[in-house]
C-alpha cells in the first residue's frame, strides 16, 4: 500500500519562504513522477510543480515559475517544494501526489494523471 505524507506547511509573511516535504512509502519511489498541487478555499485544485524520476526533468505552472522549486531525494523517498517570495495568493492547502507513468516525464499537470495523494498541508501567507 502506498502512503503519501506531507509536512512543512505553516504561516509566513509575504515575501517569506517555506519548504514543504513529502515522504512516500510503498512501491518504488524512483519510478514515480511526483507532483505538487494546491487548493485555495472556493477554488479548484491546481497544478503547481512536477518532477521526473531522477529529478532532472521538472515542470512548473506559470504562476509559480521562478518562486517555487521542486526537488527529490530518491534514497530518502522524499520530494521537496521550496517556496520563496511567497504571496498571499499562494495561500492554500498543498497536496503531494505520485504518478505511475511508465515513462520519465514531468509534464503531468492534471490531477487525473496521479495515482496516490497525501492529505495536504496548509500554507498561509499573511501579514
Amino acid at each position: 500500500q502506498v502512503q503519501v505524507v506531507e509536512s512543512g506547511g505553516g504561516e509566513v509573511q509575504p515575501g517569506g519562504s517555506l519548504r514543504l516535504n513529502c515522504v512516500v512509502s510503498g512501491g518504488t519511489f524512483s519510478r514515480y513522477v511526483m507532483g505538487w498541487f494546491r487548493q485555495a478555499p472556493g477554488k479548484e485544485r491546481e497544478f503547481a510543480a512536477a518532477i521526473g524520476w531522477s529529478g532532472s526533468i521538472v515542470y512548473y505552472a506559470d504562476s509559480v515559475k521562478g518562486r517555487l522549486t521542486i526537488s527529490r531525494d530518491n534514497p530518502k523517498n522524499t520530494v521537496h517544494l521550496q517556496m520563496d517570495s511567497l504571496k498571499p495568493e499562494d495561500s492554500a492547502v498543498y497536496y503531494c501526489a505520485a504518478a505511475l507513468t511508465g515513462v520519465d516525464i514531468a509534464t503531468l499537470a492534471s490531477a487525473d494523471d496521479y495515482d496516490y495523494w497525501g492529505q495536504g498541508t496548509q500554507v498561509t501567507v499573511s501579514s
